[in-house]
């Protein structure tokens, strides 16, 4: 019997992974158009933006993780806990699992990848070490263990200094402190065959339903788009309709028959006659995109 529910994993994974990307990109390419555009480029417009998206994909499937391990964990009895906290000299620190069960304290410094250069590994260790040091301080408990875990056990490129670096924190700490790949964590914390019943069997199913490659016509769903992007920042709106290269170039790509761009035109025409303290300038972007026959 699953213990975890396919569809809710799925909407988490699908929440955390996709939504505001249309977002992200138009954020993107009103911030560094340079990015997308221009003759110095191996790759055409359409071809970066696919590889944006689909680059802000990957990253954001580490996030959908989390929740999908600490799910897992909640069914064996564990209580999360909050996960962003303060330290003395004000700074804050996140923590990526931080649960209890009973009196019994468990950390994870989760990551995808054990594939960094070597400037990134010392500050995610640096990072692990702080977050410990809080705990070590703070929080009561009978037994502290503690991971560094990464996800795809087949990239393991900076193990031995991880190894050396958790070696020297065990003569420090009374704290389990363990380094930990793929389905080793669940083998450390006694939970069965979830690595390979529970995580694989959701991934492989998951990604059956993965596109081949991301839509990047928005004007598919022109609701859908004009929805997700229609609060940005007016300044971002300004930026993108005053680059003449941008406009010829990829809204022909994003915006192919014109129509979410026609819905924010009416939107902008609307907040133009509010009390938005913004009005002067939606109804700039309003007669901009006139200007431009939507």
């Amino acid at each position: 019997m699953k213990i975890l529910n396919f569809e809710e994993i799925k909407n988490d994974f699908d929440e955390r992974i996709f939504e505001n990307s249309r977002a992200d990109l138009i954020t993107k390419l009103s911030k560094y158009p340079s990015r997308y555009i221009g003759i110095f480029r191996s790759s055409t417009p359409r071809t970066k933006l696919i590889q944006n998206i689909t680059q802000s994909h990957e990253i954001k499937f580490g996030d959908g993780f989390e929740i999908l391990i600490r799910k897992l964990f909640e069914k064996f009895g564990f209580e999360s806990l909050k996960l962003n906290r303060k330290l003395n000299n004000g700074d804050t620190i996140s923590f990526d699992q931080l649960m209890k069960k009973e009196n019994d304290l468990l950390f994870i410094e989760q990551k995808v990848r054990d594939d960094h250069d070597s400037t990134k590994k010392r500050g995610q260790f640096k990072n692990f070490k702080v977050k410990l040091d809080y705990l070590v301080a703070n929080e009561s408990f009978d037994t502290l263990r503690s991971y560094i875990y990464f996800i795809d056990s087949s990239l393991t490129k900076n193990k031995n200094y991880y190894t050396s670096e958790i070696e020297k924190l065990r003569t420090k700490y009374v704290s389990s402190i363990n380094l930990v790949y793929g389905g080793e964590l669940f083998e450390h914390e006694d939970m069965g065959s979830v690595w390979k019943e529970e995580i694989m069997s959701f991934l492989l199913k998951w990604r059956k339903g993965l596109p081949e490659f991301p839509e990047i016509n928005f004007d598919l769903d022109p609701n859908f788009t004009f929805n997700e992007i229609k609060d940005l920042s007016p300044n971002i709106y300004k930026k993108l309709l005053s680059n003449d290269e941008i406009i010829e170039t990829i809204f022909p790509i994003l915006f192919p028959t014109g129509d979410t761009l026609k819905l924010l035109k009416d939107y902008f025409h609307s907040k133009s006659f509010s009390n938005d303290r913004n009005g002067k300038k939606y109804e700039e972007l309003d007669l901009k995109l006139i200007e431009l026959g939507y």
